[in-house]
């Protein structure tokens, strides 16, 4: 059952497709205060709460504050209450009381989850205009499902999407390209993808393609789709200010891009420089924006990734001459402790500026409405561009879609990747976490880069994030310029490598028809061990995930760990795969153990009653 409350005067957000009536009276378990613009909710010593998608710390979010405020952000510590998403969606979890509530609203949200009060739940708005849907069901289960009811079905990509892909922000040409195809084959390590990042472009321009780095662009895509690779581009936010660019002076003759109070269109920038941002929010502006991608897909393209839609801003021009006259106030000074951190912090207030996301506005449902007011939404209508253009463009192939930033209700049109973390033993950790809030919010094509993005790797952790990687639906190596390269061909045990991967190929029909059926039935992909389990001990287990209706994954994220503890809920076969076809396997009775599990070796736990059928891996998922 779910009951729609309405406070306020909410903006909307298109994330709930249900016509619900909204039910009059006060919200239930929550307290309501207006003057502080907040609900609260007494917890009890067990309670637990799950959810809020793609957020940081564990599975079971008490005792943090969580805000909602898209940000490019990529160092994801625990300290940090912000990522690139924001999925207003948690379940209370208690004893006596099991419920989901959805916050719907666009603006800047807090959730205090037991962090100023240990017993306390706090929902804080800056404007108290929203809309909550209360979800009641018969189990945790079944409180997603009804949610998920309720918003919509999730996205769905082409199958070549399930297959491996390799990714580096720094391809320079195709040359380097076909390397890293090259190198794959060789080593008869399967790929399906090569990802390209922001150096395929002409100066950073979206839908260009620098001729110099990647002459003939169309016969090169053909090329590599005839050795069965798909090349995926990225497509950025922000629209480089260039005379005689077709993107810039179509959007600045039509007026599409975002205007600051004075009707100027704002200058801020990012990649390429001075940039305009195409206001999204505007339907016109996202028909004329989808349609632009028709100039890669006439090229062979069949799949793009969005990026810095937050969206990120290196600075505004507005805030950047600020900077440039209070510097002036330093020169010649004697820096002591206060006024240098004064400076420094000056310096800092440059990229993704609050203030700066007050200086503009959009044109949206027919009203002026300023940015920092609906910003959660605008990476959500970037990737909803996209997905209503290829409905257009592509109505009979599917495209591959996903994105950084995103907002309940995005999941319809793409999938998401986790952003810019870190090669850190907590970030092969906090991708394991994050999997099953994502799937409460109806992110189900999703994944976070394998290996981690930003620092160097190491070959353990690549090895066991792989193995781990195998699972998500988004199975992508990425790393960032300057870093160790690290495609798996450079590595020693690239044999290792190669099973693990043959391993992904083995089980992918399998994989697949379990993405469907949680595609189908609005059900989870990826849950703790208490979706299922009702005992305390399986409420405590955050380490561990249920795959589907028929495995559960321990995954060790450890470095020099040779094994790890794992809790059994239930009677188990375990299989130790070191690849598709060389695995031990072995009944185990409810309860712990501790189980060995060496570099290269994947662990499968099956539930009574069910099997894990396999298949000889190829070279392409086709």
């Amino acid at each position: 059952m779910v009951r729609k409350y309405r406070i306020g005067e909410p903006i909307p957000t298109d994330s709930v497709v249900a016509e619900i009536e909204i039910t009059s009276g006060e919200i239930p378990f929550f307290t309501r205060d207006d003057e502080k613009k907040s609900l609260s909710l007494e917890l009890g010593d067990s309670d637990r709460i799950w959810g809020l998608g793609e957020t940081t710390r564990g599975m079971n979010k008490r005792g943090w504050i969580y805000i909602s405020n898209n940000t490019d952000d990529p160092v994801h510590t625990e300290d940090k209450k912000s990522l690139y998403a924001s999925q207003n969606f948690l379940i209370v979890d208690g004893n006596d009381r099991k419920f989901g509530i959805y916050v719907d609203t666009p603006e800047r949200v807090t959730f205090d989850i037991g962090y100023t009060k240990a017993s306390q739940l706090v929902i804080s708005f800056d404007d108290f205009d929203f809309d909550i849907y209360v979800v009641q069901g018969e189990n945790l289960k079944d409180i997603v499902h009804q949610f998920r009811k309720i918003i919509g079905k999730s996205y769905v990509p082409p199958k070549w999407a399930f297959g491996y892909g390799q990714c580096r922000w720094s391809y320079m040409n195709a040359d380097e390209v076909r390397e890293v195809a090259d190198k794959y084959d060789k080593a008869g390590i399967p790929l399906d993808m090569i990802y390209l990042d922001i150096d395929y472009m002409e100066r950073y321009k979206d839908f260009t393609v620098d001729d110099k780095a990647f002459p003939d662009f169309p016969a090169f895509v053909k090329e590599m789709k005839d050795r069965g690779i798909h090349l995926v581009p990225i497509i950025d936010a922000g629209v480089k200010i260039e005379e005689g660019y077709n993107v810039y002076e179509e959007g600045v003759a039509n007026d599409y891009f975002c205007k600051k109070e004075n009707g100027e269109n704002l200058v801020a920038a990012v990649w390429p420089g001075k940039v305009h941002f195409p206001d999204f929010l505007d339907d016109k502006v996202r028909k004329w924006f989808g349609n632009k991608y028709k100039v890669l897909l006439d090229m062979g393209i069949e799949g793009f990734w969005n990026d810095m839609n937050e969206p990120a801003i290196f600075y505004t021009e507005d805030h950047l001459k600020e900077v440039f006259e209070k510097i002036e106030d330093y020169k010649g000074r004697n820096l002591d402790i206060n006024s240098f951190f004064e400076f420094k912090d000056l310096v800092g207030t440059i990229s993704n500026n609050p203030e700066d996301y007050k200086r503009f506005y959009h044109n949206y449902k027919g009203r002026k409405i300023r940015h920092d007011k609906v910003h959660n939404l605008y990476g959500y209508n970037m990737t909803r561009a996209a997905g209503e253009a290829f409905e257009r463009l592509s109505p009979d192939k599917p495209i591959l879609m996903f994105s950084r930033s995103s907002f309940v209700g995005m999941h319809r049109y793409g999938g998401v990747w986790c952003g810019d973390n870190m090669s850190w033993w907590s970030h092969l950790l906090l991708n394991i976490q994050q999997m099953p809030a994502l799937n409460m919010c109806g992110f189900l094509y999703s994944g976070a880069d394998i290996g981690g993005f930003g620092a160097d790797t190491t070959e353990d952790l690549l090895l066991r994030w792989t193995a781990f990687g195998i699972f998500t639906p988004l199975f992508r190596n990425h790393s960032a310029m300057g870093t160790r390269r690290q495609e798996i061909y450079r590595f020693e045990k690239i044999e290792t490598f190669k099973k693990l991967i043959e391993l992904r190929y083995s089980l992918l029909p399998f994989l697949y028809c379990e993405f469907m059926k949680a595609v189908e039935q609005d059900e989870m992909l990826f849950k703790p061990l208490r979706f299922e389990y009702e005992d305390e001990r399986s409420a405590e287990v955050e380490d561990q995930l249920l795959f589907g209706e028929h495995l559960m994954l321990a995954p060790v994220y450890k470095q020099n760990a040779t094994g790890r503890y794992v809790y059994l809920p239930e009677d188990m076969k375990m299989f130790r795969f070191r690849a598709y076809n060389d695995y031990d396997e072995q009944e185990l009775t409810k309860g712990d153990h501790y189980v060995k599990a060496d570099l290269g070796e994947v662990l499968v736990f099956v539930r009574n009653g069910f099997e894990l059928p396999l298949v000889k891996p190829a070279l392409r998922v086709e």
